[in-house]
């Protein structure tokens, strides 16, 4: 967060981090704040098995995710998992079957800055498995795996791991 030193309002090297979520220019009085911004994190399931990605960037690139992204402006984090799982699978979802677990604090750095986000983790039940083409640019492959095989290790982000500790447990 340190690397915005420009305050956009005067030009001037001004900006001061507060180390939360403000930055502020004592010159003019600007503020800019960094808040949480929504994401969806989807699990796909097919009786006891799970649909997972696998991130072909940074940040955590290799390791496994959940199909799903942040939520754009004017958008309900329900429109959002369908978009999501549209762009990154080709997966065309009935919005009336998510169904929302509960939401996590997770930090998702890029390029040097940390974003705060609250991911909010939806479930989508599928009556059989499927194989989709991947969306290049951020999927390098995904695969089905029994939750009883999972290991958080492989996961990306701290909430989900943090979710699959209490989803295993619920099994």
């Amino acid at each position: 967060m340190k690397i915005l030193k420009y305050c956009p309002n005067c030009g001037k090297e001004s900006l001061h981090w507060n180390g939360e979520k403000k930055w502020s220019c004592p010159i003019c009085n600007f503020s800019l704040y960094n808040n949480v911004a929504g994401a969806v994190a989807v699990v796909i399931r097919h009786q006891e098995e799970i649909y997972l990605t696998r991130r072909v960037k940074d940040p955590k690139k290799g390791k496994l995710d959940l199909a799903g992204g942040f939520v754009d402006p004017k958008e309900s984090a329900e429109e959002a998992c369908k978009r999501e799982l549209f762009e990154e699978l080709q997966l065309t979802v009935d919005i009336s079957k998510l169904k929302y677990l509960t939401s996590l604090p997770n930090v998702y750095e890029y390029k040097e800055i940390d974003y705060n986000t609250i991911d909010l983790f939806y479930e989508y039940i599928v009556p059989e498995k499927f194989e989709v083409s991947l969306e290049a640019s951020e999927i390098s492959e995904t695969v089905w795996i029994a939750l009883k095989n999972l290991n958080l290790e492989d996961l990306a982000f701290d909430s989900q791991k943090t979710f699959f500790e209490a989803y295993l447990k619920n099994m």
